[in-house]
């Protein structure tokens, strides 16, 4: 089975994607509990003229369509290069993801502990299991050289 380390490294190929199409360079995937990638995608709100088109959201209509069902899976964990913002945070919960691991932290808009907490707030009947820094200084970079490009 994949490691952490592996995913991520799947989900900074896709955010490549993202930046070889103008858009902010993040990338996630979606892991069934038995290693199964059910779904992926990278951000994508400029090119689809939707700003609910971040990578998460992209993996998870991905993963929702393949399996039929706007609830996942038990055991699904999802892998994203960037610290899940607040909108992204509340569809992870409603799905149901059971875990998430990021890379890189969001000091502006993360939601998974590092401004917001939307993913473990005891209010909410589901919380998800976090694990961020998962090659978070690649990711990190990644968002920094895209940065200063266009800067």
């Amino acid at each position: 089975m994949l490691t952490d380390d592996d995913y991520m490294r799947r989900a900074l190929e896709l955010a490549a994607c993202a930046e070889a199409e103008g858009e902010v360079p993040v990338g996630a995937l979606l892991v069934s509990a038995e290693g199964e990638v059910i779904g992926k995608g990278w951000n994508r709100p400029i090119g689809a003229h939707d700003p609910t088109a971040h990578a998460e959201i992209q993996a998870l209509r991905a993963a929702t369509a393949r399996i039929g069902n706007y609830r996942l899976p038990a055991g699904t964990t999802l892998y994203v290069t960037l610290e899940p913002c607040p909108m992204c945070a509340g569809a992870l919960v409603h799905a149901r993801v059971a875990r998430v691991v990021y890379g890189a932290t969001d000091p502006r808009a993360g939601a998974a502990g590092t401004v917001f907490n939307i993913l473990q707030h005891e209010a909410l009947n589901h919380r998800a299991q976090l694990q961020g820094g998962v090659l978070g200084e690649e990711c990190a970079a990644q968002l920094r050289a895209f940065f200063r490009a266009r800067r």
